[in-house]
């Protein structure tokens, strides 16, 4: 009876690897960060506090696809009075475009290992495409939600100016280093 239920259990694990599987962002664990030099003195670091979504993996397939909702308005920077200078028309705009987007239909794996998302970021309703490199990628039982999870560290840049922010460039580096730490739970 043992071996049955053994049996049992590695066909239902097995079942699961072999179809897409659908996670959804988890609020509490996901915080984009992004990166920049300030006059040359040192790189700045804020996050975004709000990011929804969701991402859909399909392990045997080495296939995925997400949708990464960052709310702009939740900038934080450490500093509330930057926090709403980053919000008018010079940056972000919150008032006319409170999200930031991050669609991908292009995961690249080297073997069983995600290496890259390839994806459209929008941002001040204007798309371009974005390189999300995988540092750290993992699976698996969550132990406190007793549910299937996955994590990733990921990181990309861009020019802030090809999404009309270019505000004080050259003193206010264009390159943004965004780095995204993303949890997600199966639903």
């Amino acid at each position: 009876m043992r071996s049955v239920f053994v049996f049992a259990s590695m066909a239902v694990t097995a079942a699961v690897y072999a179809a897409p599987i659908t996670y959804e962002i988890d609020s509490n664990h996901t915080f984009p960060r992004f990166e920049y030099s300030h006059l040359g003195f040192s790189t700045q670091q804020s996050r975004f506090n709000k990011t929804t979504g969701s991402i859909t993996i399909d392990r045997e397939a080495h296939a995925g696809s997400a949708i990464v909702e960052i709310d702009a308005r939740s900038v934080d920077t450490g500093v509330p009075a930057l926090n709403r200078h980053l919000q008018t028309e010079e940056f972000f705009d919150t008032r006319r475009f409170p999200e930031i987007v991050f669609v991908s239909n292009d995961f690249r794996f080297d073997g069983d290992r995600l290496v890259s998302v390839n994806g459209m970021l929008t941002v001040k309703g204007i798309t371009r495409p974005l390189v999300l490199d995988i540092v750290a990628f993992k699976c698996m039982l969550h132990p406190m939600a007793g549910k299937e999870a996955c994590g990733a560290d990921a990181v990309g840049t861009f020019r802030r100016s090809d999404f009309n922010m270019g505000k004080y460039v050259p003193l206010v580096s264009d390159k943004i280093t965004l780095r995204i730490a993303v949890e997600a739970v199966l639903n």
